[in-house]
């Protein structure tokens, strides 16, 4: 037997609401121009909503009212002073990363993890957080007692062959009204209880609100920046991250495709191979350069050696095509995973 915690955020988290705006303004920009080029970073705080990097497109897109728009989506106030500080992406950086190199936006090593605990392929205590975090969000649309912030946390306990069989404590903070807790804290009790349910999983304690209360939250209870949340948006610490941050980067930035790609490895791995249990992949990349460096893979039966069709399926071209990157929603990715 053995304890393991994991954490989510919810999407009111500031943090969070940083990610979603940098892929709202992400979305805006390929939408109209499919060959954008972005790298864009929020920061929050106060009153104040600060938005910089770099963005290269022919989108002529409203910056102010995508801002305020997630913002009221979240639930909050979107009354803030917003700050658009973009510039356009490095011309040293575009020679390497246009449509005719097609090379990598970045250096870096990213991560993909799959296992065979439920029908996601992912840990299980990592999809019960993220469905509570869906099922929080639609709580507080309905019952004005609950606020956008918050997180939780799993205290799990594990056998020996690394299955989650009961969870020791369910950590709970939640922004609120702190009208009627006894009644609010039971609600949400009551909506774990359910999820676990669904996997045979018995939680034996809670701590909710544990300094006793949560009232002030959001931006004015905390700051919050773009890609400050990279563990909670990949795997929750049941495996490692690379590094980057995926929210506000285009695909040719492999951070984001790169880490897609090698999850959608690692999935393939576990339907092909049905013996094995757990596949951990990392790819690297240079700068400027179309095919990964290495591909490494890792699995609870030993590594497997990576095929010379891999390395082609992993040219950051073929990843953008292959997953359909340019015509997706990186927003709604960016609220309570981009891994679920």
């Amino acid at each position: 037997m053995k304890l393991y915690s994991n954490e989510i955020v919810f999407r009111g988290h500031p943090d969070k609401v940083c990610d979603q705006i940098s892929d709202a303004l992400l979305d805006a920009y390929l939408k109209g121009d499919n060959h954008s080029r972005c790298g864009i970073e929020v920061m929050g705080g106060k009153g104040k909503i600060f938005i910089t990097g770099e963005v290269t497109s022919k989108s002529n897109i409203n910056v102010q009212d995508i801002v305020k728009r997630v913002l009221e989506d979240v639930g909050y106030d979107s009354d803030m002073e917003i700050i658009n500080n973009l510039g356009i992406q490095s011309s040293d950086i575009a020679m390497g990363t246009n449509d005719l190199v097609n090379g990598a936006g970045d250096n870096g090593m990213m991560f993909g993890y799959a296992c065979r605990d439920n029908d996601r392929y992912l840990p299980t205590a990592m999809v019960i957080l993220q469905k509570f975090s869906e099922e929080y969000d639609n709580l507080r649309k309905q019952d004005k007692r609950f606020l956008p912030d918050g997180k939780a946390e799993i205290t799990g306990i594990y056998d020996d062959n690394n299955r989650l069989t009961k969870i020791k404590t369910f950590t709970i903070c939640y922004q609120n009204t702190e009208e009627e807790r006894s009644e609010t804290d039971q609600i949400l009790k009551d909506l774990v209880n359910k999820i676990c349910k669904q996997y045979n999983i018995e939680v034996l304690e809670y701590l909710i609100n544990p300094t006793g209360r949560f009232k002030i939250g959001g931006f004015m209870g905390d700051a919050g920046l773009t890609g400050r949340k990279i563990v909670v948006d990949s795997y929750e610490s049941f495996a490692p991250v690379g590094g980057g941050a995926f929210s506000g980067k285009d695909p040719t930035k492999v951070d984001r495709s790169g880490a897609y790609k090698a999850r959608s490895l690692a999935v393939r791995i576990l339907e092909e191979n049905k013996d094995i249990n757990t596949c951990e992949i990392q790819l690297s990349y240079a700068i400027g350069k179309e095919e990964p460096l290495a591909i490494y893979i890792k699995t609870d039966k030993g590594d497997l050696e990576p095929t010379k069709e891999m390395y082609e399926e992993c040219r950051v071209k073929n990843i953008i095509n292959d997953l359909n990157l340019l015509n997706i929603c990186y927003e709604e990715k960016a609220r309570f995973g981009h891994f679920r």
